[in-house]
């Protein structure tokens, strides 16, 4: 039986699978060591992330119990507001981002965060022929 592709993965197994990176890179874990903790190789962590497989109870068990956080906030339960959440968990699991937020906190509030923001609002707009 062949696998389907990423594209038609179940938007659970999607969200489940970003909110698995989200919960691991807060946490400063490499696939590599969650996947240790778990017990399965880091190319495994890789296909639950992706939403590519599915995750069982058990090691969504294993997973949780080594991220430090109640199984129920893997699809967020934890909260009423699961939509926003699974939109933050998106943007934060694009490469970067995460480096970035953790960057712009570390900046004192002010115009050094103003400016950074004008800044990367200017870079997603297309440049202006002069």
């Amino acid at each position: 039986m062949t696998r389907k592709p990423e594209a038609l993965a179940d938007p659970v197994d999607v969200a489940v699978g970003a909110r698995i990176r989200l919960l691991r890179k807060l946490r400063g874990l490499s696939q590599q060591a969650l996947a240790e903790a778990a017990g399965v190789t880091f190319q495994q962590i890789q296909k639950y992330e992706r939403g590519a497989n599915r995750v069982s109870a058990s090691m969504l068990s294993r997973i949780a119990g080594a991220l430090e956080t109640p199984v129920a906030e893997m699809f967020g339960e934890a909260s009423s507001s699961g939509g926003a959440i699974d939109e933050v968990a998106g943007l934060l699991a694009e490469p970067g981002a995460l480096e970035l937020l953790r960057a712009y906190t570390a900046l004192p509030r002010g115009p050094a965060r103003a400016a950074l923001v004008d800044f990367v609002r200017a870079l997603r707009t297309p440049f202006a022929a002069a």
